[in-house]
């Protein structure tokens, strides 16, 4: 390259021997030297992390194996605690494999909303820690494939539900139980290869030959108002992962001493103590729901009869298990219990000044649009969630586990509209003038009206 690059400048190198006299002096000349140009990053030989013998092979393919390798993965990150767990505790000459896995694969099945009956005790409450590991699974495997078309989407969906209804049909699922499986498998399949595809494109891991067009069509024919309104949804949710984690965490070391009592009460040796403290992280995301529930006001229940919310706290008698010591033994008394709405609130103040900033403001509907949408979609959200997270753990007291969600999403979506309304209305430039131009309308109409009396 360098010599390319001498051959290209006649006379720059000789020139500045040449031109000195004859006492050898260089002198500076006149041409400048080319620069070096680098090849291009993008015409570089990128290695291509998949295996061998999927190379060439169409993306459908690829998604297939991917969306696979992600039901293993989250499987066996369920099946084998349960199974060391049983293996540490067996008596010589015991054979716990298959049962300790089947229990581990009906935790697994669990998580994707299939309700597992003991005798006539039914637990369908959704444990949402192994639905989250599922669908990073499936999405960390999507993104290392690197699929990247819808057919491919498609593909690793369809996958991912035949395994998960293989999964039930394994550990003798009945009709209901598999329709359940189906659902469960197509939502998450669906969810771990989109966010797989959607975050490879971002982080440019995959090559942008996705469907981009069809999408930014789609895209473009959203109005600007709803589209933001999705966007600020979607902020609302970071959001709300915080506030409520910081709730989470008020109320684990509000409750540390109940926590450590029943820890100890438990004796468990070494691994179980693991196992159990695993399983008990497989329904802390549900503890978060219920946290966000608490919030709105409308509260949750661990047991008939109980409720746990700012204004009232009845607790009851509840299994030795030390995730129930972090909830809330108390309450806040009179009009302090509006404050655990309120950081409700805060949430839309803050969201209100991103749509001030990013939803369109040309006519005086645009931002409650925005509003409008952003509320919306929160509440269907949060709807879903207190749904998933709400359900049985057995007959008798514990059949009624979680919150109401057709309480608790309008309620979420409601306070965060609010908070929303009160930075977008004063600040909407476009809504000013039109409230503006309709006072001045009325005052003119009474004038004149005024005149012909």
């Amino acid at each position: 390259m360098l010599a390319h690059a001498i051959d290209d400048a006649p006379g720059t190198l000789r020139g500045a021997v040449g031109a000195g006299g004859d006492d050898g002096a260089v002198t500076s000349t006149t041409r400048p030297r080319p620069a070096l140009i680098e090849p291009d990053a993008a015409a570089r030989p990128t290695t291509d992390p998949r295996p061998a013998w999927l190379r060439g092979s169409s993306d459908k393919t690829v998604a297939a194996f991917a969306a696979a390798q992600g039901w293993v993965l989250s499987v066996l990150a369920v099946v084998l605690p349960a199974l060391a767990a049983a293996l540490t505790a067996a008596e010589p000459g015991d054979r716990p494999g298959w049962g300790a896995s089947g229990f581990g694969l009906r935790v697994w099945l669990a998580g994707h909303g299939v309700p597992q009956t003991a005798g006539s005790m039914v637990v369908s409450l959704v444990p949402l820690g192994v639905t989250a590991l599922a669908v990073y699974t499936v999405s960390a495997t999507t993104r290392r494939a690197q699929v990247v078309s819808s057919s491919g989407i498609v593909a690793g969906t369809i996958c991912y539900t035949a395994l998960t209804v293989v999964a039930a049909l394994a550990v003798g699922t009945g009709g209901p139980g598999v329709l359940r499986a189906v659902v469960g498998g197509i939502v998450v399949g669906a969810a771990g290869t989109g966010l797989g595809v959607r975050s490879g494109l971002v982080r440019g891991t995959a090559p942008a030959t996705l469907v981009p067009g069809r999408a930014a069509a789609l895209v473009g024919r959203v109005p600007a108002p709803v589209l933001a309104g999705l966007r600020s949804a979607l902020l609302v949710g970071a959001l709300l992962v915080v506030v409520v984690s910081v709730v989470v965490v008020v109320w684990v070391l509000a409750g540390r001493g109940s926590i450590a009592e029943v820890v100890r009460a438990l004796s468990m040796d070494t691994v179980g103590a693991l196992v159990y403290a695993a399983a008990q992280l497989l329904y802390l995301p549900n503890l978060m729901v219920w946290a966000l529930a608490w919030l709105s006001g409308a509260g949750f229940a661990v047991g008939s009869g109980t409720h746990f919310a700012p204004d009232e706290m009845v607790g009851g008698p509840m299994p030795a298990v030390p995730l129930l010591g972090a909830l809330p033994t108390w309450s806040f008394p009179g009009h302090l219990a509006l404050v655990a709405p309120g950081v409700l609130v805060v949430v839309g103040v803050l969201v209100g000044f991103y749509l001030h900033r990013r939803a369109p403001d040309r006519l005086w509907w645009h931002q409650l649009a925005a509003v409008g949408t952003c509320a919306a979609t929160t509440a269907a959200g949060v709807a879903v969630l207190v749904s998933a997270a709400s359900g049985s753990v057995g007959s008798g007291r514990l059949s009624v586990v979680g919150a109401v969600w057709w309480q608790v999403g309008p309620l979420v979506g409601g306070l965060v509209a609010l908070g929303a309304v009160l930075v977008v209305v004063p600040g909407s430039v476009a809504l000013r003038r039109a409230v503006l131009a309709g006072v001045r309308t009325k005052v003119l109409s009474r004038r004149r009206q005024g005149r012909h009396r």
